[in-house]
């Protein structure tokens, strides 16, 4: 046989509509200036040190397998969480754990849906199962607009995801639009509550997820130990779901999926949780003051919620990006609907703040500019 004119593997026709995965790109500037990352919403605060330490015990036994059943980091989050241990579910980050739902609840033929934009992971995972993505448009203040998403359910829905706050504009969905919102969902219908950067939040009317899973048997509530917690390079997320969901999320699971490093971190962290509280409090307080500097600017920013801010830049977001990469911040942009900075450390906002400055008085007041009050 000829193998040199063989045509090759045969691949899924699904793989053809599915987008690649951007991610952020590492720091760089240019010769004598300081880089910073701002692109993929990472912590600035290196690990505790009591994590790093339980994190380098662990290392010696890392030619054993990690417990599979990720026993003392499930038994750990029941008791902070006030959960069953059996409505829990863990996996490589949160985006692991949706593609556990995913695979758990979707194939050929269903359909899932979601705002956009969001979560770059979404419209992947669910076109890597055969499901149909249904993208419904954010309101223009990049908000969900969870009206014309429950209009969007059909017979054929399986999959409805909700990221809140929402990544990468940054608002949460109110308390009772949501509650409202899933009491037109079948409950045949799973929900997904994403709460990547739940610890965050700030806002008086933010929804309590946690009590809306209660009282709902088709949502679950998606959170990880990447953002507040400092993890990032650990991969380690959970879900909470009613039992017979939970189950299947853990049959569909990757066998040992959470490393052992990532297991014994992420106990030590919530052991430490009061030392994390104040790392987030300092964090949101950095969060503020860039967003009400901007706004002094005259930027027009969504209410961000999370530890990022974005700006709806439109056509000028290549350009916009470009601008903060000369001065040696590497931002995270998308397309032509804008661009998302991370909340880092103070000197990186200052950097931030001064490009933005710089921006807006080479644009000067015209609606070209892009972000501007008018």
């Amino acid at each position: 046989m000829d193998h040199a004119a063989s045509p090759g593997p045969v691949l899924r026709s699904a793989l053809d509509a599915v987008p690649a995965y951007t991610p952020g790109k590492p720091a760089s500037a240019p010769e004598g200036v300081t880089a910073y990352k701002v692109s993929s919403n990472e912590n600035p605060y290196p690990p505790l040190p009591s994590v790093l330490a339980v994190v380098r015990e662990a290392a010696g036994t890392i030619n054993r397998y990690p417990d599979m059943a990720v026993t003392d980091l499930t038994d750990r989050l029941a008791e902070h969480l006030g959960v069953p241990a059996a409505c829990l579910a863990t996996g490589p980050g949160s985006v692991g754990v949706l593609g556990q739902v995913v695979a758990a609840t979707c194939e050929a033929g269903d359909e899932v849906v979601f705002a956009w934009r969001s979560f770059e992971a979404y419209p992947i995972l669910v076109q890597l199962s055969g499901a149909s993505a249904v993208p419904v448009p954010l309101t223009p203040e990049g908000r969900h607009d969870l009206d014309a998403m429950a209009a969007a359910v059909t017979d054929r829905t399986r999959l409805v995801l909700v990221c809140t706050p929402n990544n990468p504009t940054g608002p949460t969905v109110g308390a009772q639009e949501l509650a409202d919102f899933l009491d037109r969902v079948p409950s045949s219908v799973t929900v997904v509550l994403d709460e990547a950067y739940l610890e965050f939040v700030m806002a008086d009317d933010a929804p309590d997820c946690l009590a809306l899973w209660r009282d709902r048997p088709n949502v679950v509530v998606l959170r990880t130990f990447s953002k507040a917690f400092g993890l990032a390079g650990l991969r380690v997320g959970y879900a909470v779901a009613h039992p017979t969901l939970a189950a299947a999320l853990r049959k569909t699971a990757i066998p040992f999926g959470v490393n052992s490093l990532a297991q014994v971190a992420a106990v030590a962290s919530l052991d430490a949780i009061d030392e994390l509280d104040i790392r987030v409090t300092e964090l949101v307080a950095e969060r503020e003051r860039v967003v009400g500097a901007l706004r002094e600017q005259g930027w027009d920013l969504p209410d961000t919620q999370a530890n990022f801010v974005w700006f709806p830049m439109g056509d000028r977001t290549p350009e916009f990006a470009a601008a903060c990469q000369e001065a040696g911040l590497t931002v995270r942009p998308y397309g032509v609907d804008g661009a998302r900075a991370t909340i880092a450390e103070p000197e990186a906002n200052d950097r931030l703040l001064e490009v933005c400055r710089l921006w807006l008085d080479s644009c000067g007041s015209g609606s070209s500019s892009g972000g501007l009050n008018k």
